[in-house]
């Protein structure tokens, strides 16, 4: 019997504030104009790209979560792009100023995987698809992170699967005192299973076992949802490429 794999990536998750009306601009930018050459040069691929549905949270904003080959990998990623007088790399000048018109600032985290976390070719690989995701941020008690994580795979991912929700994303925020883990569910079928989900929070049997399991190590819960810009792996199935491109030269 094979070994599930492990997942060994590191991934940086962001949450950005875009200028006016100009979140189609900028996800169209993070994609097409930047993830290729992150592809190559850093290694980096696309997890996904979102816009944030602004009824249930802060608004106009994206989230983009990024996938790295491991923490060394983002070290080294993190020390070519934080160079010159500017902190950052001349050869993206170009990128960054064209990114500056859609965008005016953001929070980032970065994030490890639980180790039974697919990656995003992972999740591909299934042919898993899907417009909408479902996004939580819990705060748990100090120290708590990696015992909230296995609550989720022993008791979340199959109180949700009834209602059509695939756990896509297990997270753990480093730099922290080991006291936030971060969710993201692909809803294939879009709205209406979040609204059933949602609807059944507190008379479904395994949602209130689980919201029972996780509620004595949980400080803050915020469930939020998104939807996937045009090229966000979830939605097209593979990574952006450079064809994707409408009038941009490197």
């Amino acid at each position: 019997m094979t070994e599930p794999a492990i997942n060994t990536k590191a991934y940086i998750h962001e949450f950005i504030d875009i200028r006016g009306v100009n979140r189609g601009n900028y996800m169209h930018h993070m994609t097409a104009n930047w993830s290729p050459n992150a592809q190559e040069d850093r290694n980096q691929q696309c997890f996904g790209v979102w816009g944030v549905v602004g009824s249930t949270s802060a608004w106009p904003q994206v989230c983009n979560i990024w996938q790295e080959p491991g923490l060394d990998g983002l070290a080294a990623s993190l020390g070519n792009e934080t160079v010159g007088a500017d902190l950052q790399d001349p050869k993206l000048a170009k990128w960054w100023k064209e990114a500056s018109q859609f965008r005016r600032g953001g929070f980032d985290r970065i994030v490890l995987p639980a180790p039974w976390m697919p990656t995003v070719e992972e999740s591909l690989q299934t042919g898993l698809r899907a417009e909408v995701c479902a996004h939580e941020i819990i705060k748990v008690q100090p120290g708590e992170a990696i015992q909230a994580l296995e609550l989720v795979r022993t008791s979340a991912a199959a109180a949700y699967e009834p209602f059509g929700w695939h756990l896509v994303g297990a997270w753990r925020t480093t730099m922290r005192d080991d006291d936030e883990i971060v969710l993201l569910w692909a809803l294939p079928d879009g709205y209406p299973s979040w609204a059933a989900a949602e609807t059944a929070q507190g008379s479904a049997p395994g949602i209130v076992a689980w919201r029972n399991a996780i509620r004595p190590v949980a400080t803050d819960w915020h469930r939020i949802l998104l939807a996937a810009a045009p090229l966000c792996p979830f939605r097209t199935g593979r990574q952006p490429q450079r064809d994707d491109r409408v009038d941009w030269e490197e």
